[in-house]
């Protein structure tokens, strides 16, 4: 009988899913971290004592060379997919809108994703999977425990919005264990990152998640409000750091075999001048205005972006009107003002991974990106003090990776692809993401 009991557990053992043996994982990504920031934060004058010590401590990049463009629906899409945007579908933060029918919407939902998540790998394999504020993590089924980021009026209402979208009974679960109201862990504010940073935490305690992502949005809008390297941006990320820090701490009361997986989406440079070029495609009759002159009532030809620029055919096998673009743009490139840096075709396109809805893509010199405004001056001053999206040439878009838990060798790993990322993780978790175009880097 003895035996047999033993026989029986032995054979339960061979058979139970490869994540038995498994280290957890938690992935936060800090929108916007640029990797010297943390790599060179003494010299800086950074105070950053978390992130420095998982560099010190563990694994890190130097640069992380990311998805064009280099804004981050398509790359925390990359981060989880291991494949760049022409085959994870999600193209742009923003969906193509040239007649602004959406309402601003973007890529919020997890059905547009063409190819298999880390999320879906590690449900498949039997594991727990938790998620908060993640983009493009609407309706995603494999996740267990969800509050996904969404919004559309950007008022109080949405809460409701997010309530309604994330996992029943969840919200109510994390405001009970922390005190804290679903719109105080919400939003692009510090305090918004911090109070969700205390629902994760809450969320681990809880259910033991085998593979948790969290994103924490303020970095980002503070850097595109106050400029990369400023005295805001700074101050956000070292209170930043001491909210990741206290995460990380109870994370792993709950979990001690955890590995806590820092990335970004982006680097972020300064911005100076707004480049008008929807006006050029209105003079070129590309592009027909509404009545009041604030948008597209028709269009062949329509920019869309941001500091690059995909442009998108109305009739792309038509090789007059791709002649006539082609020509309208290396007009434009040919001025010095204009700030272009390159005007990229679809092979170029197809070489960077980036969507082939565009027909063209113009990227930007740093200091420059697309004003939004069709009856703007063509060169205006900058909207903004700084901004991403340039092509992922460019090193200023580099994004990070510090890995820190029990397995992880200490040291650099130089400059990665994007793309390794995902299968890094799922070698932790012991879990297969065949589709991925990447490779571990552990």
């Amino acid at each position: 009988m003895i035996l047999a009991r033993v026989t029986c557990l032995v054979a339960g053992l061979m058979t139970a899913p490869a994540m038995a043996w498994a280290a957890p994982v938690l992935m936060i990504s800090v929108d916007g971290l640029r990797p010297a920031d943390v790599l060179e934060a003494d010299k800086r004058g950074i105070k950053i004592p978390t992130l420095s010590g998982l560099a010190a401590q563990g694994a890190f990049a130097t640069g992380v060379r990311n998805a064009l463009p280099t804004v981050t629906y398509p790359n925390h899409t990359t981060l989880i997919t291991g494949v760049w945007p022409a085959k994870h579908g999600i193209a742009n933060n923003p969906t193509f809108d040239p007649l602004q029918q959406n309402m601003a919407g973007w890529y919020w939902y997890a059905r547009d994703i063409k190819v298999p998540t880390l999320w879906d790998a590690v449900h498949r394999s039997g594991g727990t999977v938790a998620s908060l504020s993640w983009p493009v993590s609407v309706g995603a089924t494999a996740i267990d425990y969800n509050v996904p980021e969404y919004w559309r009026a950007r008022i109080a209402e949405d809460m409701k919005l997010v309530r309604a979208l994330s996992t029943p009974g969840l919200v109510d679960m994390l405001e009970h264990s922390t005190g804290l109201t679903l719109a105080q862990a919400d939003g692009d504010s510090v305090a918004g990152d911090v109070g969700r940073t205390r629902f994760t935490a809450a969320l681990i305690a809880a259910k033991h998640p085998t593979f948790t992502t969290v994103h924490l949005r303020a970095l980002d809008h503070v850097e595109h409000e106050s400029g990369p390297g400023s005295r805001q941006a700074i101050a956000a990320l070292q209170e930043l750091d001491g909210a990741i820090g206290r995460l990380i701490a109870e994370a792993r009361k709950a979990q001690p075999d955890l590995v806590v997986a820092i990335v970004s989406d982006h680097g972020f440079a300064p911005v100076e001048h707004d480049v008008n070029l929807i006006a050029s495609f209105v003079q070129a009759g590309l592009i027909t205005l509404d009545a009041d002159k604030k948008k597209a009532a028709a269009w062949d030809a329509e920019p869309w972006g941001g500091a690059s620029v995909a442009v998108v055919l109305a009739r792309p096998g038509d090789a007059a009107l791709k002649a006539k673009v082609g020509a309208l743009l290396s007009r434009l490139a040919a001025n010095p003002e204009l700030g272009i840096a390159q005007v990229a075709d679809g092979k170029g396109i197809a070489a960077m991974g980036g969507t082939p809805l565009a027909s063209f893509w113009v990227d930007f010199k740093p200091g420059y990106q697309m004003g939004q405004n069709p009856t703007a001056p063509m060169l205006s001053p900058g909207s903004v003090k700084g901004t991403h999206g340039y092509f992922p040439t460019h090193p200023e878009m580099r994004a990070s990776l510090f890995l820190s838990g029990p397995g992880v060798k200490k040291g650099s790993l130089g400059e990665v692809d994007m793309r390794d990322i995902a299968p890094t993780l799922a070698k932790i978790m012991k879990v297969s993401l065949p589709s991925a175009d990447g490779k571990p880097l552990l």
